[in-house]
């Protein structure tokens, strides 16, 4: 798929987000409020107790790196505003059952207008105990799966991971995109 044609696929497009935290996945998020300003949503789920310290993880892990510069000049003094109106930030663990959602409003908002899910989320320690690798890694899959199927309008589900197996497990078609 061309550069231009993955661009207007993402116009107005509603996208959730898991595991932004990580540096490749806080790059694709850069890259689609960059390339694509006319994306819709992003609601970037992140690992946390309560809206309070996701917010706070987002500031501090996410949008307050350099990565974002380039970002921050274009918008110029709009840069707030522009990430406030395009990112809803929503705690959450893709290890726990309907992605442990706590507010049943957001979790119908997102049910109800999310185009496209990309399930980011991962351990990517080698030396991780087996219990934390297995529910983020295969158990979360699933509920990133299950959570899918409750959504109304989606058009696609991506599925980043190092492991074949948990694709083929998953039953989920594997795209390779190179660079």
């Amino acid at each position: 798929m061309e550069s231009k044609s993955i661009k207007c696929f993402l116009n107005a497009k509603t996208i959730l987000v898991t595991g932004v935290t990580g540096f490749l996945r806080k790059i694709f998020v850069e890259k689609i409020l960059r390339v694509q300003p006319n994306v819709k949503k992003l609601y970037l789920l992140l690992k946390a107790k309560n809206c309070e310290s996701a917010n706070q993880r987002f500031n501090d892990e996410i949008i307050g790196k350099d990565l974002f510069t380039l970002l921050k000049e274009n918008q110029g003094i709009k840069f707030n505003s522009f990430v406030s109106e395009k990112v809803t930030i929503v705690p959450g663990d893709i290890s726990q059952e309907d992605l442990n959602l706590k507010e049943s409003i957001l979790e119908e908002e997102i049910c109800n207008q999310a185009n496209i899910i990309v399930n980011l989320a991962a351990s990517t320690k080698f030396d991780e105990r087996y219990d934390v690798a297995l529910n983020i890694n295969a158990l979360g899959v699933k509920n990133v799966l299950d959570f899918a199927k409750k959504c109304v309008k989606l058009e696609v589900v991506v599925h980043v991971s190092t492991d074949k197996l948990v694709a083929k497990e998953a039953k989920i078609e594997a795209l390779t995109v190179d660079g």
